[in-house]
């Protein structure tokens, strides 16, 4: 049974921070599991198939992990004012990037071109035969699960200030 209610097609925010934590696990399966599809993509020597895989998986994992909070942007947006107010000053405040974004391909790139010294590693390391493809791999899966992970701490901490503020 979900955790939290849905209204029309789109997710209300968690009622209790056991409906957040409940959440977060959830968040951190999906992450876990689409970090392994992308890194099967990555094991494949096609040039440049990697990068796209990942940005295309990450930008929907990123959205879709938002939308599991009831922190997309259209669902924040839907808020009361004051608790429209509350998410975004809690996700100025502690440096949530995507948390309530509108999440593009090209907006993860700029997430992973941070992270470049992943993408340099893991294009040298493709030329290395069989080592190669496996640090590619180890990398990829890494660096895509680490993004993910912060993107849920980030929504973790948003949600339980919304519920904390919502119970008051």
């Amino acid at each position: 049974m979900s955790s939290h209610k849905t209204t029309n097609s789109w997710e209300l925010l968690p009622s209790s921070l056991d409906d957040v934590e409940l959440i977060r696990k959830k968040c951190r399966r999906l992450a876990m599991r689409r970090a392994a599809m992308s890194a099967g993509v990555s094991a494949l020597p096609i040039p440049g198939l990697d990068i796209a895989t990942d940005l295309t998986f990450l930008a929907r994992v990123i959205q879709d992990i938002n939308v599991e909070f009831g922190l997309s942007h259209d669902q924040i947006e839907r808020l009361q004012p004051k608790m429209r107010l509350i998410a975004y000053e809690t996700m100025v405040g502690m440096g949530g990037l995507l948390v309530g974004r509108i999440v593009t391909r090209e907006v993860v790139a700029h997430l992973l071109a941070r992270s470049g010294l992943k993408m340099l590693v893991q294009h040298a390391a493709k030329i290395v035969p069989v080592a190669g493809q496996i640090a590619s791999v180890s990398i990829g899966f890494v660096t895509f699960r680490a993004v993910a992970n912060q993107h849920i701490d980030a929504c973790v901490a948003v949600a339980a200030e919304l519920v904390s503020q919502q119970n008051t």
